[in-house]
C-alpha cells in the first residue's frame, strides 16, 4: 500500500470520527433544546391552570369558569384538569375556537362563550351530553355540526349576530327539549325546516335576517308562544299563521308587508303583536285613548290596530 493511500485512509478515519462528534453533539443539543421546550410548556401549563384556577367559582350550588374581558385566545390542555366545572362564561377574551377536547368535559351544562372570535363549533359538541345551554351569540360562526343535534338535553341555543349563518342541519329537529332559539342578526332567507320540526320550540327570535316569506308549514310550531321576526323582508303572511294556537307574542315590526290577513283575528291567545313600520295599503285611525298610558299600551301591543285594520279591509271589500 502505498504512503499516500495510507495518509487518504487515516484523513477519512480522522474525518469519520470528527463527523460523528459533531452528529452526537447536535443530537445532544437538540435533545436539549427538546428538553428545555417541554420545561418552558410544563411551567405554562402551570402558570396557566394556576391563572385559570383563581377564574373558579361556586354560584347557585354549580362550579363555573368566568373570564371577562381578559386576552385568552386559546384554551390550554391544562383545562382539562378542571374537568368537573359545569359552566363556561367567557366573554369578551378573544377566543378564536373552541377546544377539540371540549367533549371531555362531561359535568358541562352551560357552555356561554359570546362575545369573541370563535369561527366554528367542533364536532366534539356532541359529547356533551349533560349540556342545557349552548350560548355563541356575537362570534363569526358560519355553519353548525349536524353533532349537535347529540346534546339531548339542550333547552336553550343562541347563535345571535354571527352575521353568516344561513341554514341549520335538518337533524337539529331531534332536539326535543329545546325551548328557546336566536337566530337574529345572521343571514336567512327561510325558517329552517329544522327549526318548523322542532317539537318543544317556544321561543324564537329571527329578527334582522333576509326572510321574504314565511312557510305555509309554520303552523308545525305549535308549541310556540313568541315569534320575533322585525327587520326583515317579509311581504306576507300565509293563511296558516292563524293555526298557531299559542302564539301569543308576534314581532313584525320593519318588513314589507302590504296587508295584515283577516285570519288572524282567529288567534284569540294573540296578546302582542307589532305591525310598526310596514307599508300597509291601508290607513287606519284608532279613536283617541283616554290617557298617555292607555295610547303606550296600544302602540305597544297594536291588537286594536290590527282589529281595526281588519275591520276596515272587510268593508271595504263589501262596498
Amino acid at each position: 500500500m502505498s504512503e499516500n493511500a495510507v495518509c487518504t485512509g487515516a484523513v477519512n478515519a480522522v474525518k469519520e470520527v470528527w463527523e460523528e462528534r459533531i452528529k452526537k453533539h447536535n443530537e445532544d443539543l437538540k435533545r436539549e433544546k427538546e428538553f428545555q421546550q417541554k420545561l418552558v410548556r410544563i411551567w405554562e401549563e402551570r402558570v396557566s391552570l394556576t391563572k385559570l384556577k383563581e377564574k373558579v367559582i361556586r354560584e347557585d350550588g354549580r362550579v363555573i369558569l368566568k373570564i371577562e374581558k381578559e386576552e385568552w385566545k386559546t384554551l390550554p390542555s391544562s383545562l382539562l384538569k378542571l374537568n368537573q366545572l359545569q359552566e363556561w362564561q367567557l366573554h369578551r377574551t378573544g377566543l378564536l375556537k373552541i377546544p377539540e377536547f371540549i367533549g371531555r368535559f362531561q359535568n358541562l351544562l352551560v357552555l356561554d362563550l359570546s362575545r369573541n372570535t370563535i369561527s366554528e363549533i367542533p364536532q366534539g359538541i356532541g359529547l356533551l351530553t349533560k349540556l342545557q345551554e349552548l350560548i355563541l351569540s356575537y362570534n363569526k360562526i358560519k355553519t353548525v355540526p349536524r353533532e349537535l343535534s347529540h346534546c339531548a338535553r339542550l333547552e336553550k341555543l343562541e347563535l345571535a349576530v354571527n352575521r353568516d349563518i344561513c341554514d341549520l342541519p335538518q337533524e337539529l329537529s331531534n332536539l326535543l327539549k329545546l325551548t328557546h332559539l336566536d337566530l337574529s342578526m345572521n343571514n336567512f332567507t327561510t325558517i329552517p325546516p329544522a327549526v318548523l320540526n322542532m317539537p318543544a320550540l317556544e321561543w324564537l327570535d329571527m329578527g334582522s335576517n333576509r326572510l321574504a316569506q314565511l312557510p305555509d308549514t309554520i303552523e308545525r310550531m305549535q308549541s310556540l308562544h313568541t315569534l320575533w321576526l322585525q327587520r326583515n323582508e317579509i311581504t306576507c303572511l300565509p293563511e296558516t299563521i292563524s293555526s298557531m294556537k299559542n302564539l301569543g307574542t308576534l314581532v313584525l315590526s320593519n318588513n314589507k308587508l302590504q296587508d295584515i290577513p283577516a285570519c288572524m283575528e282567529e288567534m284569540t291567545n294573540l296578546r302582542f303583536v307589532n305591525f310598526r313600520d310596514n307599508p300597509l295599503k291601508l290607513e287606519v285611525t284608532l279613536p283617541p285613548s283616554e290617557s298617555i298610558d292607555e295610547e303606550e299600551e296600544r302602540e305597544l301591543f297594536g291588537l286594536q290596530f290590527m282589529h281595526a285594520y281588519i275591520q276596515e279591509s272587510r268593508r271595504r271589500a263589501g262596498s
